[in-house]
């Protein structure tokens, strides 16, 4: 959402230079209930603490953006270390060089940490964009050169409310590619963005996203999202937890998808919601003719390989006492799922699905957060559902009902019906500096974590799991924004991965 070693680097360089912050009275506060005005009491739930304004850093994204990386329903206990609004996901090829480039524009902050003053061009400091490099390298995606002027819009209290941050680059596999973004938060609890680009070989994305009543302080939540894009570098290995590297395909993936969910919000901590999906698929020829063969020659019987249709109807219940959505030292993550998608009734085939998830964060000490994560699906059709509705396990990011995280692997490895997987991983921060009026922080975090998908209702869901360990680099930006760089091995070699957001 995620492959730059080149941006810990970048980050490090510009570390010496810099101010150590306050220690602990700085990292106490940022975790202290703000003391900011209550806003009014909801008839039949506790008033919740307020939360300063926030704001985030996009970028490219994948499939059911409604869910996006930390995307998750609803802020519980309000602190100082406030939730930001939801951004776009981070999908695979584009996401990937978007991720990146957020995570080098965290490196930009580092460097250009001086409060703002009248233009001077010997002076990057003062330049009212800031221009970024891009260097991105992708598991499946290739490599990517390019650069990304952003240019921040502030408030009087220096919080983010805007971000403009268009690029131009150059892709080993789609060659040139331009994109278009812009990103607004008007309030800690409201947010929307536009994005839109293309590539010379086949890529183009566009996405429209609006979201409201992520602190769950009114009754109602709701967001919605419209997204067009044809990825050309997706891969297929076949549909099984044991499928072969030496039988991967190459595909584009193709999708005009909307997405819509309303939380009515018991409590702040306990959230229902109806999800809506809709969406139309087509699967072409990939990018990658000439090195893979196509997916539809090498897989011509599976289900979807034509493409199809999908409405997804789902109902979420989900509890939530994290102390921040975003950076979280403490607290749970709990929710349950089902939904069904009905042939005839827009859907080309009918298939259910329903699962649960858990979170939790425990504090160990004040600089170290220990992260885990469980996460259980059934996708139960028989043979007619279509791959590209199946459970995917791989890659560095969540996202609900379709994909989750095994950061050994490419993005959608290893897919089936069923999917088991759980995330271990040790958040320490290692450094801490005050830059651009924002606290950051250097965070190291070695994780563990193991996986399978499996296609019979009664499969043993750890009988066949898939191992993988590695190493994250992180760079913070409070109170919102997390760049990464996840360095994982396998089975199958390494794998690196960079992107914006916890992959949990």
């Amino acid at each position: 959402m995620k492959e730059d070693p080149a941006i810990v680097s970048a980050g490090a360089a510009a570390l010496p230079g810099l101010g150590l912050a306050r220690g602990r009275r700085r990292r106490e506060a940022l975790r202290r209930p703000a003391a900011a005005a209550k806003p009014a009491q909801r008839r039949g739930s506790p008033a919740t603490p307020g939360a300063p304004g926030v704001s985030a850093l996009a970028t490219k994204p994948r499939a059911k953006a409604c869910d996006s990386p930390p995307r998750d329903s609803g802020q519980t206990r309000q602190t100082q270390r406030a939730p930001k609004p939801e951004t776009p996901a981070v999908r695979r090829k584009g996401s990937g060089r978007t991720a990146a480039a957020l995570l080098l524009f965290v490196a930009a902050l580092l460097v250009c940490r001086a409060p703002s003053r009248a233009f001077d061009l010997l002076d990057p400091a003062s330049w009212p964009i800031i221009p970024v490099p891009e260097v991105v390298t992708d598991p499946f995606a290739g490599t990517t050169v390019g650069i990304l002027p952003v240019h921040l819009f502030l408030d009087a209290q220096q919080q983010i409310t805007a971000i403009l941050a268009p690029d131009l680059s150059d892709n080993t596999i789609t060659g040139a590619t331009g994109n278009f973004r812009y990103l607004s938060f008007p309030s800690a609890d409201t947010n929307w963005w536009v994005t839109a680009g293309a590539s010379q070989v086949i890529e183009r994305e566009v996405d429209l996203f609006y979201g409201s009543g992520r602190l769950h302080r009114d009754q109602w939540s709701y967001q919605g999202e419209f997204r067009f894009d044809r990825n050309p570098t997706e891969r297929f290995f076949g549909v099984g937890n044991n499928t072969p590297f030496s039988a991967q395909t190459n595909y584009t993936l193709g999708r005009v998808f909307g997405e819509g969910r309303l939380g009515y919000n018991v409590t702040p901590r306990l959230q229902v919601a109806a999800d809506e999906l809709i969406q139309r698929v087509r699967i072409g020829p990939g990018a990658l003719v000439a090195t893979l063969p196509s997916t539809q020659s090498r897989f011509p019987n599976v289900a979807g390989v034509d493409g199809g249709t999908e409405l997804m109807n789902r109902l979420l219940l989900t509890y939530d006492s994290r102390d921040s959505i975003y950076i979280p030292h403490s607290g749970t993550f709990a929710r349950v799922f089902c939904g069904f998608s009905q042939r005839g009734f827009v859907s080309s085939a009918s298939f259910n699905q329903f699962g649960a998830e858990a979170r939790e964060y425990v504090a160990l000490g004040d600089r170290m957060t220990l992260a885990g994560h469980l996460y259980l699906q059934y996708v139960p059709g028989g043979d007619q559902t279509p791959f590209w509705a199946m459970s995917w396990l791989g890659g560095d990011r969540a996202f609900l009902g379709m994909r989750e995280p095994l950061r050994a692997y490419g993005p959608g490895r290893f897919i089936d019906d069923n999917l088991s997987v759980a995330n271990l991983e040790l958040r320490t921060w290692v450094y801490e500096m005050d830059v651009f009026k924002t606290h950051g922080i250097l965070e190291l975090a070695p994780f563990v974590e193991a996986g399978q998908v499996f296609h019979e209702m009664t499969g043993d869901p750890v009988g066949q799991l898939h191992p993988a360990a590695g190493m994250g680099f992180r760079g913070i930006a409070f109170p919102f924004v997390v760049g990464y760089v996840d360095v994982g091995y396998g089975s199958e070699g390494a794998v690196l991965f960079s992107g914006i957001n916890y992959a949990f």
